[in-house]
């Protein structure tokens, strides 16, 4: 029976002939069946993945060289456009829409060989925490059943934790990876905004989007990382700074800075257990010669309602193309007034949480309400951006907790909306400032669920926050 451990002991065992991408391919896909009912997928693209396990199973016998992710399979966010394949965002809006192009990353990934096998649930347009505003219905974490995955990329971690596929690919607007990776006792990454082309990714908000990685180890983070960043001549926003070597192995015995807020670790909404779990690994890299150090963060409270007043008034204006006229659902009432048809087609296909969102972010860029909102939340990004900028010249990374709780109970919090949103209070910090951040499952709460913890980097710093994730998951 096939058992996955890495990308680079796949590759052994496939070199060896100890296993075929074709069996590789069939176990998960009996692995998807078997476990349908967590709801991680969308969509499974089984004949697809088996014909292409096929061809590249033929090219190894005729002695072809492997590529860097051959045979590697991947799952896909259900924002990450497939050519001729569907693209919902878990959305009634875009019920059976087929994408007519492949994300920047999917040809990327493709040109090195992976088997994709098929698109993930997630919360509808990538907004939610739980992954329970779905029109697909919510995703159910393997850890705990009972409980949320985490999102708004749920369908992403779980098909990573319960053995689903090798590597998923999420969005991180503010969060969407790290927390259900946190949740799901998986590793998160969000890269820098800019290291990867957002070309082909479904727009929530276009200055925090982040496409991000799944997978159990940081060595395969790192090879697919190398693979998929780079610059992109369909997305102006993409940094133009050359790709390393995310895969380096770092250099043995090397001490780094550590920065960690004190406003975080004593924060009344994080879990005490949790505290403790980090104050302890803080001590232990003391003992282990790392520098760190308390740093004092004043804009805790700020940045949880700045994020959601600026991605918000980004959201109402990206999803003002849904219309019903172009693509995607229209209703089936007899409409005259054109007015009333945008509205109609609107109001059915959108759900709850992302019509909240629309309507906030529309009343914040109203007439009269702007400078008081949305121009305040741009000033508090300005702050908080210069906050983290000068801890980073002290400082290799800043320790955080990533979620204030682990995994709690499906329908708990989904009528308050605001307790959700707060859930985001120590991820949206490397959104608003486009830093790069991981979620490193080093624990175990006494209730059985796993937790881990937030390092964050200076802009284009993956290749050292990479290396020292490494060290810390080496001495959990």
């Amino acid at each position: 029976m096939f058992s996955y451990s890495s990308i680079d002991a796949y590759h052994a065992l496939l070199l060896a002939g100890q296993v075929s991408c074709r069996q590789v391919v069939e176990h998960y896909l009996q692995a998807i069946c078997a476990k349908k009912h967590l709801n991680a997928f969308v969509d499974v693209y089984a004949e697809e993945a088996l014909q292409k396990a096929d061809e590249l199973d033929l090219q190894r016998r005729q002695g072809k060289p492997i590529k860097s992710l051959h045979g590697v399979v991947v799952a896909l966010k259900d924002v990450i456009a497939y050519n001729k394949h569907r693209l919902t965002a878990a959305s009634k809006i875009l019920k059976n829409f087929h994408s007519i192009y492949s994300a920047t990353v999917v040809k990327k990934l493709l040109q090195e060989e992976v088997i994709i096998i098929g698109n993930c649930n997630c919360d509808e347009f990538a907004m939610g925490s739980t992954n329970e505003n779905s029109f697909y219905g919510p995703v159910l974490n393997a850890a705990a059943e009972t409980c949320v995955p985490g999102g708004s990329s749920g369908g992403s971690a779980v098909a990573v934790q319960a053995g689903l596929c090798m590597i998923s690919l999420g969005s991180d607007t503010g969060g969407s990876v790290r927390q259900p990776a946190d949740f799901c006792g998986i590793v998160g990454l969000k890269p820098t905004y800019g290291r990867i082309s957002r070309h082909g990714l479904v727009a929530f908000a276009s200055s925090f989007d982040s496409i991000g990685l799944f997978a159990k180890n940081v060595h395969d983070i790192a090879k697919v990382l190398s693979v998929i960043a780079g610059p992109d001549e369909f997305d102006s926003t993409v940094s133009q700074k050359n790709v390393e070597d995310y895969t380096k192995t770092p250099i043995s015995n090397k001490k780094f800075r550590f920065a960690y807020f004190q406003e975080t670790l004593q924060h009344p909404v994080l879990d005490s257990e949790i505290s403790s779990s980090l104050q302890l690994t803080i001590k232990n890299l003391m003992h282990d010669g790392h520098t760190i150090e308390p740093a004092h963060f004043e804009y805790l409270d700020y940045i949880v309602p700045a994020y959601y007043v600026l991605t918000t008034a980004e959201a109402s204006s990206n999803l003002a193309r849904y219309d019903g006229v172009r693509f995607g659902y229209r209703t089936e009432e007899s409409v005259d007034d054109l007015t009333e048809f945008y509205t109609t087609n609107r109001s059915e296909g959108f759900g709850k949480e992302v019509k909240r969102r629309i309507m906030l972010g529309s009343f914040v860029l109203s007439t009269g309400y702007y400078d008081a909102y949305f121009t305040k939340a741009q000033q508090v990004r300005r702050l908080v951006v210069e906050k983290i900028e000068s801890v980073f010249k002290n400082y290799d990374f800043i320790l955080m907790p990533t979620a204030p709780s682990t995994a709690f109970m499906l329908g708990k919090k989904i009528t308050d909306p605001v307790a959700v949103y707060l859930s985001d209070i120590f991820t949206v910090t490397a959104n608003l400032t486009g830093c790069p951040a991981i979620s490193l499952p080093l624990f175990k709460h006494s209730n059985g669920l796993p937790f881990g913890l937030q390092l964050l980097a200076n802009r284009f710093n993956e290749l050292s926050l990479l290396q020292v994730s490494k060290q810390l998951l080496q001495h959990s």
